[in-house]
């Protein structure tokens, strides 16, 4: 397990270098910190779609920190930035009590995003940690969504439970509960259809799957995860914003991490929603999804690659 963390950890390295390039010529090309070094800082760290908010409180304190601290080596910015982006990105263990409670967690978003291989990817995560599965198929609509779907719980020892092409995704709800409690599985992982926010019959559907996890499962823990693409950057962040005021929303899962600009929008997320980011993914491979880690992330961020590969081994 530490084997596959110190891997995961490389990726997430190598994968965020897009990201870190404009980062890592403020280090090296500043030799001084002065206006000209807090206005590079701001927009690289806009242009890595860090969010507004986020980086104008950033600079703020780092302008204080500089001042009270008589900081005059940018690489100390960078040890500065690395443990205030730890601090406004982590997670409270209790967000994740539901992964060792009886439990539904639902993962909506909309199309494209990658929730279908997500959902499989969380049911291998899931049950490398011994926990019995149960994934309900609740995407009637996309023809090709549920045997999809069975590959993945086939190669992560899950049961599928599913129905035909255009049935009622709530009656697919229904049954997997039936079966997640006759089988005593630990995890009920819903795999919802692709939703437009401003599609309305498609939100009323996802209340209507609430209300019958409600009804029918009162005792286990729910959690909603929305999926989000890093690449699309802002896009992101309205999806998400959407998605909050029409679901309740209890974490954010990041796919598509490696090899984007936009890497910064993990952050404008979390500080701007306080919603916490609770998975992020790096790649195809089943390993490449993760639990969140955000020491990880900001060292990723903000650590010269060969210095990150080093520390990782």
């Amino acid at each position: 397990m530490a084997e596959e963390k110190k891997g995961f950890l490389k990726k997430l390295i190598s994968g965020l270098k897009k990201t870190r390039g404009g980062l890592a010529y403020i280090f090296n090309g500043f030799t001084h910190i002065d206006e000209d070094f807090y206005e590079e800082l701001y927009d690289t760290l806009i242009m890595a779609d860090m969010g507004v908010n986020t980086t104008d409180e950033l600079i703020e304190e780092l302008r204080e920190s500089v001042k009270e601290n008589k900081i005059k080596d940018p690489d100390e910015v960078r040890v500065f930035l690395t443990d205030k982006l730890t601090e406004k990105m982590t997670v409270d263990r209790k967000c994740y009590d539901f992964e060792d409670n009886k439990s539904v967690v639902l993962v909506i978003g909309v199309n494209g995003v990658g929730k279908t291989t997500t959902c499989g990817k969380l049911a291998a995560l899931y049950r490398k940690h011994g926990k019995k599965v149960v994934i309900a198929a609740a995407d009637t609509f996309r023809a090709a969504a549920t045997e999809q779907l069975r590959e993945w719980a086939n190669r992560a020892g899950a049961d599928l439970i599913s129905g035909s092409e255009g049935a009622d995704p709530a009656a697919v709800v229904f049954d997997a509960i039936s079966a997640s409690k006759a089988r005593n599985a630990d995890i009920l992982l819903v795999d919802t259809a692709g939703r437009l926010q401003n599609k309305k019959n498609l939100m009323n559907e996802l209340s209507k799957i609430n209300r019958v996890i409600e009804r029918e499962y009162p005792e286990a823990l729910k959690e909603s995860l929305i999926v989000l693409d890093a690449t699309t950057g802002q896009n992101a962040l309205v999806q998400a914003r959407e998605f909050k005021s029409a679901a309740d929303i209890t974490g954010i899962i990041i796919t598509k991490l490696d090899g984007t600009a936009k890497g910064g929008i993990a952050v404008a997320i979390q500080t701007e929603l306080d919603v916490p980011v609770k998975y992020i993914g790096v790649g195809e491979k089943t390993e490449d999804l993760q639990r969140f880690d955000p020491g990880e992330f900001a060292q990723a961020l903000f650590t010269a690659e060969d210095e990150g590969t080093e520390e990782a081994e």
